[in-house]
């Protein structure tokens, strides 16, 4: 088995590892997140999107559950794709289960409104999209299939045509991994955040992360040097490493040089934060980038070249590859254009560029990024109470953010809870999440079982309070000395509070 066979073998059984989780942690909390009685019901945001666009809702939100969005077919299709996850992991037909694997989270994406938008599920489905191609008929081979035969590929211009198509696919996964870290390291710099500029970024990254695991309070106390060190580090693996991807095979050394360097700043990242399955996603997208162009033949379409028989080749890849690559560049140079401060990019994108990403934006799989591109210096944190009187109120318990401040922050990736990390978002701007913090405070005063179960302590059992505040609190890590005094991971100032569910004409708390 050649190293190009070896490392797409092991590419798919990751990504279909990555699939499993994904699918799986939704599974668990999709009825309280979109469901019928969930905070953002995926029928009524369906509903209101056909009488908004009309038919052309269909193209611009394009899922399976227009056919039917309640609760049993949210948590069916979300198990569905867990169980062909597995099964990828164990290469049974990929191409086949690529392709239903990118449909449902896709279907699933687009219903799951903002509990959905995170970078990682963009990138799940355009690594996801690109494996398609990139992917044999099948992994697991038959009785009957002839000998894998290693051929030497015939001499001349490796650009050729007569490099395999399947050539052409794994360097979309090599660009995909490129444009991912240089966008993640351009626009640090680019957005003019003046931590990345002065490289005191990781003074303030491990404290104000989403969801920091108990390693991060220790990273944050590291000597300021160190943070310093660290921050400079990461911009130059991400400014640097993906240049590195893009040398000829002649490189290989130093390609793997690269791809070690992106590698390690992901097992850097996962070990202190919480970023459900993206550190494992970008260290399967490594994968490709550790094959050289192939120069042997080893699938069966070419096993079957070789006992005489007209390969079936699969012309979409020659068609795909081509234009793909074209959407992926111009992805990179929009998501430089626009993160120009002040709007200074916007001049120079021509309206053309909008209009050809307008056409794909949909399938939600040709996507630009820019991870930790402005720090967080502060962290605001909603801690959200309920009052049966509106005097004594009790706060709701949540099993991964920031809380009491005496519980230990710990580890919950590759599972993203993702009710925890909106409600990060949301104490950065308030106002901006009001309409489903609302709803959620609705349904913590309904006592909704769907939306309870996203939390992980309910004070009010088999009786809601009348009342839902949320309590706007500024969370800082403790120092040593106040948690050797105290045992408190944080120390927390009141900064607001303001009503979510109040109390109406006919409730009477019974």
């Amino acid at each position: 088995m050649s190293a190009t066979s070896l490392t797409r073998r092991l590419f798919l059984r990751l990504l279909g590892l990555v699939y499993l989780v994904a699918f799986a942690s939704l599974a668990l909390q999709i009825r309280g997140l979109v469901g019928e009685h969930g905070i953002l019901p995926a029928v009524r945001f369906l509903d209101w999107a056909h009488s908004i666009y009309g038919a052309g809702a269909y193209r611009l939100l394009p899922t399976i559950f227009w056919l039917d969005a309640n609760d049993t077919a949210l948590v069916t299709l979300a198990w569905a794709g867990a169980a062909l996850g597995f099964l990828l992991m164990f290469g049974v037909r990929p191409r086949l289960l690529l392709v239903l694997l990118w449909l449902l989270y896709l279907s699933l994406s687009v219903v799951g409104q903002d509990f959905l938008s995170f970078q990682w599920d963009a990138l799940l489905l355009e690594s996801g999209l690109l494996a398609i191609l990139w992917a044999p008929r099948r992994l697991v081979r038959r009785v009957s299939d002839p000998p894998i035969l290693l051929v030497p590929e015939p001499l001349g211009d490796p650009t050729s045509a007569s490099r395999p198509a399947f050539d052409d696919a794994r360097f979309l996964l090599v660009f995909l991994l490129f444009k991912l870290i240089f966008l993640s390291g351009i626009t640090k710099i680019l957005s003019g955040d003046p931590t990345w500029r002065q490289g005191t970024a990781l003074d303030f990254h491990f404290e104000t992360q989403p969801l920091p695991p108990w390693t991060a309070w220790y990273a944050h106390h590291w000597p300021a040097w160190t943070h310093h060190a660290l921050t400079w580090w990461t911009l130059a693996v991400e400014l640097g490493a993906p240049w590195l991807l893009l040398l000829p095979t002649r490189f290989q050394r130093i390609r793997l040089a690269g791809v070690l360097a992106i590698a390690m700043l992901q097992v850097g990242i996962a070990a202190t934060g919480n970023y459900g399955f993206f550190n494992l996603l970008a260290l399967a997208l490594c994968l490709p980038a550790l094959s050289p162009a192939p120069r042997m033949y080893e699938d069966s379409e070419d096993a079957e070249r070789d006992a005489g028989m007209a390969p079936r080749r699969w012309p979409l890849i020659r068609l795909a590859a081509p234009v793909l690559l074209g959407l992926s560049v111009l992805s990179l140079a929009r998501e430089i254009a626009f993160t120009l401060p002040e709007g200074r990019g916007v001049g120079w994108w021509p309206a053309w560029g909008d209009r050809v990403m307008g056409w794909v934006e949909p399938l939600r799989s040709v996507n630009g990024y820019g991870l930790f591109r402005v720090m967080t210096t502060d962290r605001p944190e909603l801690v959200l109470e309920g009052s049966r009187d509106g005097t004594r109120w009790e706060p709701y318990g949540f099993r991964y953010k920031p809380g009491d401040v005496g519980r230990r922050p710990g580890f919950v990736a590759p599972f993203q809870p993702r009710l925890d990390w909106q409600l990060w978002f949301a104490a950065l701007s308030p106002g901006q999440s009001l309409g489903w913090l609302q709803r959620l405070g609705e349904g913590l005063r309904a006592g909704t079982p769907e939306v309870l179960a996203l939390l992980g302590h309910d004070p009010f059992p088999g009786k809601p309070p009348q009342y839902v505040r949320a309590v706007l609190y500024d969370y800082r890590f403790s120092t040593p000395e106040q948690r050797r005094r105290t045992g408190a991971w944080w120390v927390r100032t009141l900064e607001g509070t303001f009503v979510l569910a109040p109390a109406t004409a006919d409730s009477s708390g019974t």
